[in-house]
């Protein structure tokens, strides 16, 4: 993969991030690749959520008090309650490398860490390995069990031939006509509930690599797929591939877009950024505009932000794979009050690798609690 991106997933079944096969549960490999890493002698001190106010004195003793009654906290207002429910409809799906991690762990002293902070939030799930003969049951295990709480899946097809241009994720289906039938296949299992589909990371704003008549074929199959989607379920939600903001200029890949079919309603609910990447989410949100105006299409179409490592934003050099001092950024949530962005997703999970901590899509601890502590 280009310097611009991010290692996404790793090859074949192993994807590393939640990825449901037959069973609905992680392939037994990326089950063996989780990467070991050394143990703090004590446990961590959980970081507190906000720095303390300035000028206040870590150690300096409290100043007594009179035992005060405690004021009521106020009611919640309807728009205050409809954004909280907003944000916990996203579904957890309950099978991942991390919180297998956590449940063969229980002693570690970074698991309070990376349980909270990584393995309680609602992540994508990944469709990774061509696997037509089963994808439609594994598709429809996941949207079934969010439709049972309640809750709105984010499923992510990750199969389109060429993947990767050769690589680290390189992979999926042999051609287009076998990913077309697919793709067929995958929206049997969408059901008929909300659902957020991020359709093929990197396949828009990666397709330099192509032949001017094969990134046309991509494109054009790409819009079929999302027609398709949409036609199996009415109320899933399409996202585009946008790259993220230090990558293609927003007119340049808006144009890309919309070869690609994103701008028409029929296939596209607008695009996506930052998957797997550590851009920060103000510089995501800007572009992400810039490129819906360049791209036209409806007024609904919106942007989903890929938000699960950008808490400090990219690192100076760029560099894309497990850079060091990055952490997790804002939670999951289908509530974000901001105009044309329809969501702040975790779709790579925080803790699984590019490549450099551990074998790409494989879960390394040491990350995880490095991003979830920082």
């Amino acid at each position: 993969m280009v310097a611009a991106a991010s290692v996404v997933v790793a090859v074949g079944t192993a994807t590393g991030m939640m990825s449901a096969l037959d069973d609905g549960r992680v392939g037994d490999e990326a089950r063996s690749r989780i990467t070991g890493s050394p143990r703090p002698e004590q446990p961590p001190v959980l970081p507190s959520s906000s720095p303390p106010a300035a000028g206040a004195s870590a150690s300096a003793p409290p100043t007594a008090k009179p035992t005060a009654r405690p004021a009521p906290a106020p009611t919640p207002t309807a728009k205050e309650r409809q954004a909280a429910s907003a944000a916990d409809r996203l579904y957890r799906h309950p099978d991942s490398q991390v919180l297998d991690w956590v449940r063969a762990h229980p002693g570690d002293p970074r698991v309070a860490v990376i349980e909270s902070r990584i393995a309680g939030q609602p992540a994508a799930v990944w469709f990774a390995d061509f696997t037509p003969g089963t994808i439609a049951s594994r598709v429809r295990a996941v949207t079934a069990g969010a439709a049972a709480q309640g809750r709105v899946p984010v499923v992510v097809p990750y199969a389109v031939p060429d993947r990767d241009c050769g690589g680290a994720s390189e992979g999926g289906a042999p051609d287009l006509a076998a990913y077309d039938d697919w793709i067929d296949a995958f929206a049997e299992g969408l059901g008929s509930g909300e659902v957020v589909v991020v359709l093929e990371p990197d396949s828009i704003a990666q397709s330099d690599c192509l032949s001017d008549g094969g990134r046309a074929a991509r494109f054009a199959s790409l819009a079929r797929a999302g027609r398709v989607l949409k036609t199996a379920n009415p109320r899933a939600r399409v996202y585009y591939d946008a790259g993220h903001s230090g990558w293609h200029p927003a007119a340049r890949q808006a144009a890309l877009l919309r070869q690609a079919g994103a701008a028409s309603a029929a296939s596209s609910d607008g695009v996506f950024s930052n998957v797997s990447n550590f851009r920060t989410t103000a510089a995501e949100t800007a572009y992400d505009r810039q490129v819906l105006d360049a791209l036209g299409g409806p007024a609904g179409l919106g942007a989903v932000i890929d938000t699960s490592r950008n808490g400090n934003g990219a690192p100076a050099d760029d560099e894309w794979c497990d850079p060091a001092g990055r952490r997790i950024g804002r939670r999951p949530t289908l509530s974000t009050g901001e105009a044309r962005i329809d969501a702040y997703l975790w779709v790579k999970l925080p803790g699984e690798s590019d490549g450099c901590k551990g074998a790409p899509g494989t879960f390394s601890p040491s990350y995880a609690y490095e991003l979830a502590s920082s």
